[in-house]
């Protein structure tokens, strides 16, 4: 389907020069030849861009330009204007306008400017449209479940993703924890930061401890710059460790220092970095008998399992 365009103009020849110029390009061109007629037609009918001149004679272009982003806010604007008007021009960008061309247009730079604009507008309706997928997916309503059970966990995810508490999920494999630890971003005053996570089972230690905290250059083999850890990526964010029961005692060590003290020491550097990610953590272990097996710190332990969540 060609793109709507509302084009406004109060010259007849120029409104007729123009519209033709456009329709000849493929575009579908409604005219309106005052602000009053432009204001009537936004308010009957949708169009994907507005091109105004800046002159006309009831009102400005800059009040049709304002009335299109109060009755339309997803269209583009382009505004017209003449050889002495660049002050109003960018008037024009402050309040929404995507560009602004100078008099006389040639055909193939109205054409472009038109084109761009609209792709700009396509690429913020797939954002858009991306934003609300990942939301409904991780929202409480995007998982779906038939069992009371699981509805009780998603009664305690809703009141764990408004605090800042360590959550611990247990749970076998393929239950479903990184969603539910998604949810818990996502449902949080955090979703506007990152969501990291890492499956600690899938790394040696080394690499592991390198992942989490980073390095500086020249720390092992290798190491040819400085890296930031997921610690760091996940400042203002959630840092989601799966599978925490496979890490090593030593790597513990640092686990625990890094939530007691709120900050971390990239591999090969003395100098701490303060984070503040929230931590949420998943095993399809028996984490308690591994406490009592001495296979995992119990310190660290219940310091994961602030808040736990069992998925059934």
């Amino acid at each position: 389907m060609a793109d709507k365009i509302l084009f406004v103009e109060d010259d007849p020849s120029q409104a007729t020069l123009v519209s033709l110029e456009l329709k000849r390009r493929g575009f579908t061109v409604t005219a309106a030849k005052s602000a009053a007629e432009a204001f009537a037609k936004l308010s009957q009918d949708s169009y994907d861009l507005v091109l105004t001149d800046l002159k006309l004679g009831d009102r400005d272009g800059l009040a049709v330009l304002s009335a299109a982003k109060r009755e339309q806010p997803d269209a583009e604007v382009v505004v017209i204007t003449g050889h002495g008007s660049i002050t109003a021009a960018v008037a024009a960008i402050k309040s929404g306008a995507f560009d602004f061309l100078t008099k006389p247009v040639e055909g193939e730079q109205l054409a472009l400017t038109l084109q761009k604009a609209l792709e700009h507008r396509k690429l913020l309706g797939e954002v858009k449209r991306l934003r609300e997928e990942v939301k409904g997916k991780y929202s409480f309503e995007g998982i779906v479940y038939a069992s009371p059970e699981m509805h009780r966990v998603l009664e305690l995810v809703k009141k764990v993703a408004v605090t800042n508490a360590a959550v611990l999920i247990q749970g076998e494999s393929g239950t479903g924890k990184e969603l539910i630890a998604r949810a818990i971003h996502e449902n949080s005053p955090r979703r506007s930061g990152s969501f990291v996570a890492i499956n600690c089972g899938a790394l040696p230690e080394g690499l592991l401890e390198s992942e989490l905290f980073g390095h500086v250059k020249g720390a092992f083999t290798g190491a040819d710059r400085n890296k930031r850890g997921l610690f760091e990526e996940a400042s203002g964010g959630t840092l989601f460790l799966d599978e925490i029961s496979e890490t090593t005692q030593a790597l513990q060590v640092k686990l625990l220092r890094a939530l007691q003290e709120g900050e971390i020491r990239r591999v090969g550097d003395n100098h701490p970095i303060k984070v503040s990610g929230r931590l949420v953590t998943a095993t399809n272990k028996d984490l308690a008998k591994h406490v009592k097996e001495g296979k995992f710190r119990e310190d660290l332990y219940y310091r994961l399992k602030v808040f736990p969540i069992l998925i059934p």
